[in-house]
């Protein structure tokens, strides 16, 4: 059966345009008061006040002073979320949601950017301070480790003709996926296209380029597999 909506004329780009300012104006409104109260009472405040501009606020989200949120409807954040000073969630557009599972914590100055498709952080996963990631689908498995300083990029500019701006040439879009119980060290670098399978550690500042099989140890630009983990042992829940 057809339903209701689709009788419904679509929205016109300067429909959803002046939609998405005024949904901006709103959010600038509450988020920047409130998002310098301190202490306890100011993360009380947080969670009351901008359940509304959220697509899911959980219980005991703890969001500290300072936290910036763009496009709060496609951000949502599970229970016991902890969000530190200086974090920066984004969503640029209604194509692309931020989802951030229950016990994760999000340290100082994480910049995350939904631009094209979804960013799913799965449960108990720590992302290290001032660590970037943004593009399009990215997907970082439960009890990930993520240290300082990473850059996960899930994008990649087209550069093939010379005599156009790189800028003003299209972009590539693969994804990048990060099973669960991976550790990344400081610096690390993850490509687009790039899946770095479960149990696995990079070693600080690799440059991740090509797939990472399960429980690899890898190190360099580019990463290498110098070694399997426990190779001499019997791994548990395979």
């Amino acid at each position: 059966m057809i339903s209701e909506q689709s009788y419904l004329p679509a929205r016109s780009s300067k429909q959803q345009a002046a939609t998405s300012k005024a949904v901006r104006i709103i959010e600038a409104a509450i988020f920047t008061p409130f998002g310098w109260f301190p202490l306890g009472i100011g993360q009380s405040l947080r969670r009351l006040v901008y359940r509304p501009l959220f697509g899911q606020l959980g219980r005991l989200v703890r969001i500290q002073p300072g936290v910036i949120f763009i496009g709060g409807k496609q951000i949502h954040l599970d229970n016991y979320v902890q969000l530190s000073r200086g974090v920066c969630l984004r969503s640029i557009n209604h194509k692309s949601s931020i989802f951030i599972s229950e016990n994760v914590m999000i340290d100082r100055g994480v910049d995350i950017k939904a631009s094209y498709d979804n960013i799913e952080i799965g449960k108990h996963t720590h992302i290290g301070p001032y660590t970037c990631i943004s593009g399009g689908k990215i997907v970082i498995g439960d009890d990930c480790l993520i240290a300082s300083h990473c850059g996960i990029y899930a994008n990649n500019h087209t550069f093939s003709d010379a005599l156009v701006k790189i800028r003003e040439q299209k972009s590539s879009f693969k994804g990048i996926f990060i099973e669960e119980d991976c550790w990344l060290g400081s610096g690390v670098r993850v490509v687009d296209g790039v899946t770095i399978g479960k149990g696995s550690v990079i070693g600080a500042g690799a440059v991740v380029t090509k797939n990472i099989p399960p429980y690899s140890v890898a190190v360099g630009v580019p990463a290498k597999v110098i070694s399997t983990r426990g190779s001499d042992k019997k791994r548990l829940h395979e």
